[in-house]
C-alpha cells in the first residue's frame, strides 16, 4: 500500500550540494512525519532529518544548518536540500515514515558520494 522511492543521490565534490527526494504513494504522507536517514559503509543507520505533517522539522546536529528537509503534501514528496556537502555525508540516504528506526516503510536508499 505505501511506497517510497528515493532519488538525486549521486557523486559530488565536497562543498558542493544535492537536493533528494522521497516519493510516496499511498494516503499515510500527508498525516505523519517523515524522515531522511543514512547509512555508510561500516556504521549503523544513524537519523538525519525529520519533518511533521505540519512541517516543523528538526535536524541531526551534524547537518544542522547544512540540510534542509522539507515536503509538498500534494504531491506526496518529501525532499531533503544538501548543502555544503562534506566526505563524511558519504551514505546511502533513505526516507521513512514516521522518523524511526522501526518504522515500516523504508524506500530503497540513493547513494550520495562527497568527493575531497
Amino acid at each position: 500500500q505505501v511506497q517510497l522511492v528515493e532519488s538525486g543521490g549521486g557523486l559530488v565534490q565536497a562543498g558542493g550540494s544535492l537536493r533528494l527526494s522521497c516519493s510516496a504513494s499511498g494516503s499515510i504522507f500527508s498525516m505523519n512525519t517523515m524522515a531522511w536517514y543514512r547509512q555508510a559503509p561500516g556504521k549503523e543507520r544513524e537519523f538525519v532529518a525529520a519533518i511533521t505533517s505540519g512541517s516543523f522539522a528538526n535536524y541531526a546536529d551534524s547537518v544542522r544548518g547544512r540540510f534542509t528537509i522539507f515536503r509538498d503534501n500534494a504531491k506526496n514528496t518529501m525532499y531533503l536540500h544538501m548543502n555544503s556537502l562534506k566526505p563524511e555525508d558519504t551514505a546511502v540516504y533513505y526516507c521513512n515514515v514516521g522518523a524511526s528506526l522501526f518504522s515500516r516503510y523504508w524506500g530503497q536508499g540513493t547513494q550520495v558520494t562527497v568527493s575531497s
